[in-house]
């Protein structure tokens, strides 16, 4: 796969950027936008860009560096889901405490937003402290966001419990959008200034990316991956008035800067910001090496997102808002869903066997498979897609029926809902148990790693236990809005 983007000029220039920041104050409150961990649509917009590239770089400035993370107390009263991993935000809470402690990274305090009673709170309070976790509440603030006067006094942040931090640099992150991660900082500013300490604020935001031209493909997919948002690209006014430079932010920080800014003045004394962008440490424009190919890559991402939507508003998480957005995003850029070669590979198999059927794509090659007796098209898809890469012939059953039956058999007599076959997640462990006697089988489980970037789509809706297991693969997913 072709690169565009230097990971490592990257990592350089953003540690630069962010240290060269904390230098105006005693301490630093930074809002992580995005995604913390697996940050998979930048890997994918920027071909070459690490999907952990964000934890590198907090792994450099640990020293310096702690973590709070933040969470909504409505996304706890609503287990509202992390759409990528299937999992709650709980649930990701706890697995970025989990893997932040296993990279010697500090994390010890978890605020609950917008806190007005939700009944489950208590329940995630008690994990928390199970976890050696300070729990912290903040309630909704008074007089946000018309009365600063209100917002920034014992009445508006002052009812906010202090969070204790050590070290001069405070990352406040969260699980996903929405969280109160500038409010948090916000509020934390307030106490400091009110102990005498001079903190700042500045948010590490990856997309858009503020020197790139406002339509470029990369910003148009950040647009795309949160059409649910609303979110649009705008040109900073604000930054264009002060400085005469053209830089590209969204409307929510657009929207949200004169009240930022004046709150910022009341709690330091003086405007430090003039602008979104100014506020922002992102570099990321910099870093990249191909126009061409990240211009590609993100066309490619506008055209997934699309058809992802599409599965969204057939299950009810989206309304018909959402893919229309992203579908004039396409029409901008004169691009369709036939632009994605394996949809037309999966339904002319489809159309071949007059069964669902799959296609992935590994490297030049379009590699085929359908429904059959024991295997579901996406299991068959990649057992053939596994065959082909290990050169074993087509002929050779990797997995035997004598033990594909009885697995089915079991299968079936524990579950409610008869399948007539096996899905993914069931035939890689199938494939597992043969390893420990087949060297082909375990020659198999091997080249799993070689399929990261690949791309496949289903002709029909791929269940969720199956589009699990690929998103984890780190395969390009998308499918048909057909139950079969």
């Amino acid at each position: 796969m072709k690169t565009g983007f230097d990971s490592e000029k990257y990592l350089k220039l953003q540690k630069e950027k962010i240290l060269s920041r904390i230098q105006l104050f005693d301490k630093l409150y930074l809002e992580f936008g995005g995604k913390l961990v697996d940050d998979y649509h930048a890997s994918r917009v920027l071909p070459g860009f690490e999907p952990d590239l964000k934890i590198r770089l907090l792994q450099e400035l640990k020293d310096q560096a702690e973590i709070i993370l933040c969470i909504n107390a409505n996304a706890i009263e609503n287990s509202k889901i992390r759409s990528d991993r299937m999992i709650s935000y709980e649930t990701e809470v706890f697995r970025l405490i989990e893997f932040l402690r296993s990279r010697d990274i500090t994390i010890e305090s978890v605020v609950i937003t917008l806190f007005t009673g939700q009944k489950k709170v208590a329940e995630f309070i008690n994990a928390l402290k199970d976890y050696k976790i300070t729990p912290y509440i903040h309630t909704p603030t008074k007089g946000y966001p018309t009365d600063v006067k209100t917002i920034v006094s014992e009445e508006g942040y002052g009812q906010n419990p202090f969070i204790k931090t050590k070290k001069p640099v405070v990352v406040v992150t969260a699980p996903g959008p929405n969280s109160g991660k500038l409010a948090t900082c916000l509020s934390q500013l307030y106490h400091e200034s009110k102990h005498g300490k001079k903190a700042g604020y500045a948010k590490f935001e990856t997309f858009p990316v503020w020197s790139l031209p406002l339509k470029h493909p990369v910003n148009l997919a950040y647009e795309a991956a949160t059409a649910d948002l609303a979110d649009k690209n705008m040109i900073d006014y604000f930054h264009l008035e002060k400085y005469g430079v053209p830089a590209v932010n969204y409307n929510r920080d657009l929207e949200l800067f004169p009240v930022v800014k004046e709150i910022l003045h009341k709690i330091l004394g003086k405007d430090i910001y003039f602008s979104p962008t100014d506020m922002g440490v992102n570099v990321i424009g910099k870093c990249i090496t191909d126009d061409k190919v990240t211009r590609t890559a993100s066309k490619d991402e506008i055209i997934r997102r699309y058809l992802k939507s599409l599965v969204e508003l057939k299950k009810g998480l989206v309304d018909e808002s959402v893919p229309e957005r992203i579908k004039l995003l396409m029409n901008e850029l004169e691009i369709s869903e036939k632009d994605r070669k394996v949809v037309k590979y999966a339904e002319e198999k489809k159309k071949k066997s007059h069964l669902p059927s799959a296609c992935l794509q590994y490297n030049s090659k379009f590699i085929t498979g359908r429904k059959t007796g024991y295997l579901s098209p996406i299991s068959s898809t990649m057992l053939n897609t596994i065959k082909e890469i290990t050169k074993i012939p087509d002929e050779v059953d990797l997995i035997s029926e004598t033990i594909l039956e009885p697995i089915l058999e079991i299968k079936n007599k524990t579950s409610n809902f008869k399948e007539s076959y096996l899905k993914l997640g069931e035939v890689l462990i199938a494939l597992s148990i043969c390893s420990t006697t087949n060297p082909m089988a375990k020659k198999s489980l091997d080249v799993l790693d070689k399929l990261r970037g690949s791309e496949l789509h289903a002709t029909y809706l791929i269940p969720d236990d199956e589009m699990i297991i690929l998103n984890n693969l780190g395969i390009n997913v998308t499918c048909s809005t057909d139950l079969n």
